[in-house]
């Protein structure tokens, strides 16, 4: 893939548009009234609310050029393989060896990627482990505690 380039999932695609337009139409609005409102209370060198909301409008504003940023290179993953192998935009059941205990992940784009909500990058290293491969498979994944090897159970596409 070309340097630069992010993997998105549609849903991933349209999250990230969608948070965009009420970035730039709605918190864009709200924030300019409370710099008005703010201003409208006198002394600004004191003013800890104006100070606040400046403060927001510059985190508003480097959220939309992050968002422009990863849209403009983004890569739209919405073709799954007709093989059933793993890639993004799959959902994957996995099992460490030596336990019961089954793991659902959602493979995604490292812009997608949330741990806390079963969401792995394919650039991680179970991510990229798991790539390309079919339920049934073992891998072996290398963290820094040492090898980690896990049985793919299941594959699902595509995931929400």
């Amino acid at each position: 893939m070309e340097e630069g380039k992010r993997l998105l999932t549609q849903s991933g695609y349209e999250k990230l548009q969608t948070e965009l337009e009420d970035l730039k139409v709605n918190a864009r609005k709200e924030i300019a009234e409370k710099i008005k409102e703010a201003r409208a209370q006198g002394d600004l060198s004191e003013n800890a609310e104006y100070d606040a909301a400046l403060d927001e409008q510059r985190d508003i504003e480097a959220r939309i050029v992050e968002i422009e940023g990863i849209l403009k290179n983004a890569v739209v993953m919405d073709e799954h393989p007709d093989d059933g192998s793993i890639n993004i935009g799959s959902r994957v059941t996995i099992r460490e060896a030596g336990t019961d205990y089954d793991m659902d992940i959602d493979i995604v784009g490292a812009s997608e990627a949330n741990s806390l909500k079963g969401r792995i990058s394919n650039e991680s290293p179970v991510g990229s482990a798991l790539m390309h491969r079919h339920a049934g498979e073992e891998v072996t994944v290398e963290t820094p505690e040492g090898e980690i090897r896990y049985t793919i159970v299941s594959v699902e596409h595509p995931i929400a």
